[in-house]
Parts: C-alpha cells; sequence; structure tokens
C-alpha cells in the first residue's frame, strides 16, 4: 500500500511539472488588442491569428520561438519575424522586419 501512495504522488508531481513546463507564458502575455504609441496602428492577437489593422480582410497565422514571432507566408520569405524588445503587461515593443521599433499599448 505504501508503494502505490509513492508512485500515487510521483505521479502528480510529475504532471504539475509537465503542465507548467508546457505554458506558453509569452503567449499568454501577447494575446490581446494593442494599439501603437501614435494610435494608426492597431494590433490584435488572438490565441492562432494575428491581425495587424483593423481593416485586414484575413489574419494571419503565427507561432512563437524563443523571443521572436513568425508570421504566415509573406513574398519570398518564408516568414516576417517580429522581434519581441519589451513585453510587460500592459506595454509592447517590437522590433519589425525592416528594423524600425514598434511601441504597442494596451
Amino acid at each position: 500500500m505504501k508503494s502505490y501512495s509513492l508512485i500515487f504522488i510521483h505521479m502528480a508531481v510529475a504532471t504539475v511539472l509537465f503542465a507548467v513546463a508546457c505554458s506558453d507564458p509569452v503567449k499568454s502575455k501577447l494575446k490581446g488588442k494593442w494599439t501603437s504609441k501614435d494610435g494608426k496602428t492597431k494590433l490584435q492577437i488572438t490565441e492562432k491569428h494575428l491581425t495587424m489593422d483593423d481593416n485586414a480582410v484575413v489574419p494571419e497565422e503565427y507561432f512563437i520561438k524563443g523571443d521572436t514571432i513568425f508570421t504566415s507566408y509573406e513574398g519570398n520569405r518564408p516568414y516576417t519575424k517580429f522581434v519581441v524588445q519589451k513585453l510587460e503587461e500592459n506595454s509592447l515593443m517590437l522590433l519589425a522586419p525592416d528594423s524600425t521599433i514598434m511601441e504597442f499599448s494596451r
């Protein structure tokens, strides 16, 4: 009976560790509606899609690797890359593919 309880405890701890390791805190902080500091650009990030302006017809799919957001295919490059410079609860700073820094707030 003692070995069953030890196995149960180990399985419970392993499950909790696995759940924490598989969560993506960057993606959860990114989700939401962002507005640029100058108010011209609106950015909406959902679980699967990224939309840069409100009038965009088709939202782009994206994935995150490290501190870089890769959006779906555009032009001759396989992905458009946005590097996250700073990410806080109410502020976001992205380095765009043309090396301009875009600042957003909620």
